[in-house]
Parts: C-alpha cells; sequence; structure tokens
C-alpha cells in the first residue's frame, strides 16, 4: 500500500518531556536531534511524509533539507513557527504576533524562509498553561488578514481552531485547512450544522487529531471526546474532507510512530476502513498539497510503500505489524 502521511504532527515535541520547558531551555542542536529521532522512528511504522505544524527556530526547514538528500527520514513538510497571540496557545515555539501589522510581517517572514504552509492558532489550546481553547484569539479582520497575506505568497493556511468562533471565522476567511475544529463552546462541545454545511462547500480540509480517552486525563479534556468523535463521524458524512493526523509528540501517548494504531481507531469511530486508510495516504497527501505524486501506488507517483502482514480493508489492526517500507525507492531498515 502507499506509505502514509501524517498532516499534523509535532517533531520537536518529546511525548514524554515537558515542552513549554524544552522549548524555552533546550539549544537548536538537543532540539534538531530529537526531531530525528521522532522522523525516523516515523518512518519505521511506515509513515513516510510529515507535515510538521510547529517547530521552533525553522528547524523544520533544516530536517526537510536533511531528508531531501538522504531517505533515512520521511519527507517533511514545515510550517514553522505557528502565529499565536503574545502568551497564546505554543507561545513558546517564538511565533507571537498581536496587531495586523505584526501578523502580516510574521506570515511574509515564514514565505521568505520558504515554509510549505503557515499555522496560525485562531483559538486556544489545550497544551499550553493558561490557554483558553474555547476562545478566539484573533478577530475575524486579523484572520482575514493573515490569510490574504498568505494566499497572495501561495502559501495555504491552516488554522488551529477548537473554539466555535474561531472555526467559523476560519471558514468565513477561507482558510485551507482546520485543525481539530472541535466546536468547543463556553457551554462544552456543540456542533453548529451550518458551519459544517460551509466548510464542506468550501472544500476545506479538517485534520482530525486522534484522541482516545485514557486514564489520568484531565477532566475539561475527557468532557471533549465523546462529543468530538460524534461530530468528526457527522462532518464525514456532510461531506466534509476529514484527514486523520496525530498531533504526535503532545504528550506520552502520542510517540510519533502512532499514526498506524490512530488510523484503526479512527475507523471505529468515522467511517469504513477503506475511508480510514484513504484518510491517511490520498485524502492526507491531497491536503498536504501532494496529491499529485503521494498517496497512491501508481506510475509517476513517489515509490513511498508500506508493506504489512494482512489486508487492512478487512482488518485495519494489521496496520501496526510493518513488514517493510520504502522510501523514495529504498527499503528502510
Amino acid at each position: 500500500m502507499p506509505g502514509l502521511v501524517d498532516a499534523h504532527t509535532h517533531l520537536a515535541f518529546d511525548p514524554h518531556g515537558p515542552t513549554e520547558h524544552q522549548m524555552v531551555h533546550d539549544d537548536d542542536a538537543t532540539v534538531l536531534g530529537r526531531m530525528r529521532e521522532h522522523a525516523a522512528r516515523a518512518l519505521r511504522a511506515g509513515v513516510t511524509t510529515v507535515r510538521d505544524m510547529g517547530d521552533r527556530g525553522y528547524l523544520g526547514l533544516r530536517l526537510r533539507a536533511e531528508y531531501a538528500e538522504d531517505t533515512s527520514g520521511p519527507q517533511v513538510l514545515a510550517a514553522a513557527p505557528p502565529i499565536t497571540r503574545s502568551g497564546g496557545h505554543c507561545w513558546y515555539l517564538g511565533g507571537e504576533a498581536d496587531d495586523t501589522d505584526q501578523l502580516v510581517t510574521a506570515v511574509q517572514a515564514r514565505a521568505d524562509h520558504g515554509t510549505d504552509l503557515l499555522k496560525i492558532m485562531a483559538t486556544g489550546g489545550m497544551s499550553t498553561s493558561g490557554s483558553n481553547a474555547a476562545a478566539a484569539q484573533y478577530t475575524l479582520d486579523e484572520l482575514r488578514a493573515v490569510t490574504r497575506t498568505a494566499h497572495d505568497r501561495d502559501l495555504p493556511v491552516s488554522a488551529h481552531a477548537h473554539a466555535t468562533r474561531g472555526i467559523t471565522d476560519a471558514v468565513a476567511v477561507g482558510v485551507d485547512s482546520i485543525e481539530h475544529c472541535t466546536f468547543m463552546t463556553a457551554d462544552g462541545v456543540k456542533l453548529d450544522p451550518a458551519t459544517v454545511d460551509a466548510i464542506a462547500a468550501a472544500g476545506i480540509f479538517v485534520g482530525c487529531t486522534v484522541v482516545r480517552p485514557r486514564d489520568g486525563m484531565p477532566e475539561e479534556v475527557l468532557r471533549t471526546i465523546a462529543p468530538y468523535w460524534e461530530n468528526q463521524a457527522y462532518l464525514r458524512r456532510r461531506g466534509v474532507r476529514v484527514v486523520c493526523c496525530t498531533d504526535a509528540g503532545i504528550s506520552p501517548h502520542k510517540p510519533h510512530d502512532i499514526l498506524p494504531s490512530d488510523v484503526a481507531y479512527f475507523a471505529s469511530q468515522v467511517g469504513t476502513n477503506a475511508e480510514a486508510l484513504a484518510s491517511v495516504t490520498s485524502l492526507a497527501a491531497q491536503a498536504c498539497r501532494l496529491g499529485h505524486r503521494k498517496g497512491r501506488v501508481a506510475v509517476g507517483y513517489d515509490a513511498d510503500l508500506l508493506a504489512v502482514t494482512g489486508n487492512p480493508l478487512i482488518d485495519i489492526n494489521v496496520m501496526t505489524q510493518a513488514r517493510a517500507v520504502f522510501r523514495a525507492g529504498k527499503r528502510v531498515r
């Protein structure tokens, strides 16, 4: 089958480490070494392409350049430091920008560096101290300025959005993908069907970052999980292009080789085995603007291949049993 595409990962994040402290205090060599280890782990599991949705200091671009010449790692797409409010979600990655002028400057800086996309934290998040995932971080006009500037430089825009207001604003300004798409409000998770239909009509991709209930999870996270999966299944039924991805690195439950396991859970919640497999191959490749050469076994496509021990259309759990991985035609040891 085609090699897998993880459309939302964080190679710089140590699943078992104190992320904020490491990102503030570790030097570039340490962080880059960690990123190489995580990328290699993903590749051994069959993940031949990763889209890094937030690093520090543009280190993802350095890794991208390395693996363009050396197939010991997956192909890397990099968003670089995500844009966020001062002290906002993932502030410790260095992408703080507040007013419109600062936002436009931040977008242009990423375009000048040659990032593959623009990531903006439209709302707060659950993994940053003091951040409110149920609240928007930017106004509609600010998001519009970011999206317009990025599109003028041919940069696709991905909006991290848990809060309903952030989601609706992201749709209104024409982003290319929405990460998480949780529909959080001050009163809990509440789906907005009209917004779902607008997402489908616009062809916006939704990055469904797989989360499973586990012992020890914070109560505020546990309360969102059941409605989150109900909503993701509804999005798919309404024609939204829902992509299964990991958000790898954000917790001990998210090692960088988790995608084969996550896609099996995704299938149990959102769609058929075939739909789940497409969401981590052909559909994910389209979301990453690589649909012309990734995500299929076909003449003219990259020879990124995965062999597993059985037929995942019948038993998707065999995805965790990689027998062979090929990256650009070369077998991964």
